[in-house]
């Protein structure tokens, strides 16, 4: 028998004793911490006791990144399925969301203009022609990986003066006659149609809606006309949803949609978890673990992603606590050498939809968003304390600018006894001399500031969007600068 005793630069030995007959023994070594506790070495193996640990520890992992990389697609698909099963709305028909009630099931949504909007499954379709009537609107189609397939209205090829446009499904070939349409091309099935009315009076604006109209591209010689409806009181939420209920509308909505190339290896990911297009979801008990424990932790990495940015000048001001909230380069999501993956995942925790509108870097056009998540001293927003903002004289918005509460936890219009989550330009509100406006955020109403005043709940953070409709060049040259958010008595 021969002894022989290899020493490394750790501390520890590995022993292996040849014996006569020619097999040799080997002794576990030292075991190596990790973050998941010390994993049991059989010399620089791990031992068999610790490759269930080892599989464990990759399943949550699969499903803590599947998590994050799915928020866009699984927030289109909950919206989706809330609009069939809770509004009644099928393929085609449009919600108009005009209430406060109306829109508390919408994240991060504009309290100050009506929504109108409706999801359309093209493989029940085919080709979907869309008719815009001219007016002042905002809008586009997305697909459900919320990128935008193409502008509607003022930052649309229409300009505002209406048209007609045409979505084809993927893999389509424009028809014959595609010259007498505003062409796109989505890469998914499923697609949201939505815009917004940008005049101010309710009467314009509902004459307006009443004349858009979508329809099968091959029904086109004797088309319907495109059914208007109302939440009419209803509760329902676009809000992700959590624990194994978003794994379910992950699953479902796979089934419905082609696999881009990009995400061939999500897909192998999810398939490890027991998410396969074609298959049934049925997880064994080890993935179940990992799918719940992926989401709780998927969500928590997305809240810190989402309200403590890092990305490269997400600040806005580098004396400031407002982030510019969408820091999507365009509305592909794809930079030179990747995706943007991060801030996507940011962008579609927090909120829903991305237009070229959204980003438009022309002074006079679109709009754009400054988020607060904090106040001026680096403090998350509590719904328990009192605030003040200072907006100093001529915002730079061509349109108007509003000012918008959010609840942290559903990301939707804060769900107040005042039933008023905005102040905007539009508002009659308390002016100071120098025309600049001072808000008010608690939960009492600041004496005499009551219109300038919105109100919070106790025992529940929020944060906040201060938005600007057809910025001007004071916003992009940052020669106009916004206040933060203080503690006020």
């Amino acid at each position: 028998m021969e002894t022989f005793i290899r020493f490394t630069g750790r501390t520890f030995l590995t022993l292996t004793l040849t014996l006569a007959v020619g097999y040799s023994v080997a002794v576990h070594a030292q075991p190596v911490d990790t973050h998941i506790g010390p994993v049991t070495m059989e010399g620089e193996l791990p031992a068999h006791e610790s490759i269930a640990k080892l599989y464990a520890e990759l399943d949550y992992q699969q499903a803590t990144q599947s998590y994050l990389w799915a928020l866009p697609l699984v927030s289109y698909a909950q919206w989706q399925e809330e609009f069939q099963n809770k509004l009644g709305a099928r393929s085609g028909d449009l919600m108009v969301l005009t209430s406060y009630e109306d829109k508390l099931g919408v994240i991060t949504a504009n309290a100050t203009t009506p929504y109108i909007l409706g999801f359309v499954d093209l493989n029940e379709t085919g080709p979907l022609v869309i008719e815009l009537p001219p007016g002042p609107t905002a809008g586009g189609v997305g697909d459900f990986w919320q990128r935008a397939i193409i502008d509607m209205g003022e930052t649309g090829p229409d300009k505002g003066k209406g048209g007609k446009y045409l979505v084809l499904p993927p893999g389509a070939q424009p028809p014959g006659d595609a010259d007498k349409y505003y062409v796109a091309h989505s890469e998914t099935m499923n697609i949201l149609v939505g815009f917004r009315v940008l005049d101010p009076d309710p009467a314009k604006g509902k004459a307006l809606v009443e004349r858009f109209n979508m329809y099968s591209y091959a029904e086109r010689a004797n088309p319907g006309k495109t059914k208007l409806l109302s939440p009419g009181g209803k509760q329902w939420s676009g809000t992700q949803p959590r624990g194994m209920a978003y794994w379910e509308r992950l699953h479902q909505i796979i089934q419905k949609e082609p696999v881009n190339e990009r995400d061939r290896f999500y897909m192998a990911m999810l398939a490890s978890l027991g998410i396969e297009k074609n298959k049934a979801f049925k997880p064994s008990a080890e993935q179940r673990k990992a799918l719940e424990e992926g989401a709780q932790m998927g969500e928590l990495i997305a809240k810190a992603n989402t309200f403590a940015k890092r990305f490269p000048g997400a600040q806005f001001w580098p004396d400031r606590q407002w982030d510019t909230v969408l820091n999507i380069a365009e509305p592909s999501q794809r930079v030179a050498f990747y995706d943007q993956l991060w801030e996507r995942s940011a962008w579609f925790y927090e909120a829903v939809t991305n237009t070229k509108g959204m980003v438009s870097k022309t002074p006079g056009l679109g709009q754009t968003y400054l988020g607060a998540y904090t106040d001026s001293k680096g403090k998350w927003l509590d719904g328990s304390q009192n605030y003040r903002l200072h907006v100093g004289p001529n915002p730079p918005a061509k349109q108007f600018w509003s000012m918008t509460v959010y609840d942290i936890d559903t990301r939707c219009l804060i769900d107040n006894p005042q039933r008023k989550a905005d102040l905007s330009s539009r508002q009659n509100l308390k002016k100071n001399a120098d025309g600049s406006v001072d808000l008010y955020f608690g939960p009492k109403v600041p004496e005499g500031f009551e219109n300038n005043w919105v109100q919070t709940v106790p025992g529940k953070h929020w944060f906040s969007y201060f938005r600007l409709y057809a910025p001007t060049q004071a916003y992009f040259d940052k020669s106009w600068k916004l206040d933060d958010i203080t503690p006020a008595n």
